[in-house]
């Protein structure tokens, strides 16, 4: 990999450790020690993800989150000390793709970059439709190569989380996935996330898709979990 691995904290301990952990895992890195040399090292080194503390001096990284999702698709991996979850998720809600709560595994940190790296450069999320590379469904279109995502005839911009998702989802139209089964499609058995968080990515992909019209890209079943909709939006509903 040639681009880096950008660090973003204040305490240097946290991340000296972070870059010997990711580097013995043969990831090159950079640091930044508050969030407007985060935004800086950005636009200097074009990182392939960012490891980003949420609660830092001059700019925290709740705000640099929403900066760059407002500029693209950089991995955001978010890092918080706070035993609430309200940071966490509403970091989740402004379009980071996962977080780990302090203190944390080196080692937790590098396998979840991993991952979300593996889920940006796959050519396709999903593993059950691995043979596919572009899916429609009603006005609904993805197209796994590209991370294209599409209403009708526009494009919507989504995070690699929320990608995966959707193309899960898409892959298996009948079925009705459940939290846990989607992410195990994403990350693998064993990762420690909450319902919350899967949530916290339906809702950022139900309000992209309103905007558009899309209305009805993602069913709930209550008590069970999640299903692709119709995908026919707001003149199949009138």
């Amino acid at each position: 990999m040639t681009q880096p691995i950008l660090i973003v904290d204040d305490e240097p301990h946290i991340r000296e450790l972070l870059a010997f952990a990711l580097g013995k895992a043969g990831y090159a890195t950079v640091e930044a020690a508050d969030g407007e040399a985060a935004l800086e090292a950005i636009a200097a080194h074009r990182p392939a993800l960012v490891v980003l503390d949420i609660n830092m001096p001059r700019l925290n990284g709740l705000d640099v989150c929403r900066r760059i999702r407002a500029e693209g698709q950089l991995p955001v991996l978010l890092l918080s000390s706070r035993d609430d979850e309200i940071d966490r998720v509403l970091g989740i809600e402004l379009g980071a793709d996962d977080y780990v709560v302090k203190p944390f595994s080196p080692r937790e940190v590098t396998a979840r970059v991993s991952a979300i790296l593996r889920r940006a450069s796959a050519a396709a999320p999903a593993p059950a439709a691995e043979e596919a590379k572009l899916v429609s469904h009603g006005r609904l279109s993805l197209e796994a190569d590209a991370w294209r995502a599409a209403w009708g005839e526009t494009e919507t911009s989504l995070t690699v989380t929320e990608f995966g998702i959707l193309w899960t989802l898409a892959s298996a139209p009948r079925r009705v996935f459940t939290r846990d089964a989607i992410i195990d499609k994403l990350r693998g058995p064993g990762f420690a996330l909450t319902d919350r968080t899967i949530d916290s990515h339906v809702r950022n992909l139900r309000a992209k898709f309103a905007r558009l019209g899309g209305t009805d890209v993602v069913e709930t079943r209550p008590g069970v979990g999640y299903r692709l909709g119709a995908c026919q939006g707001q003149d199949a509903q009138a």
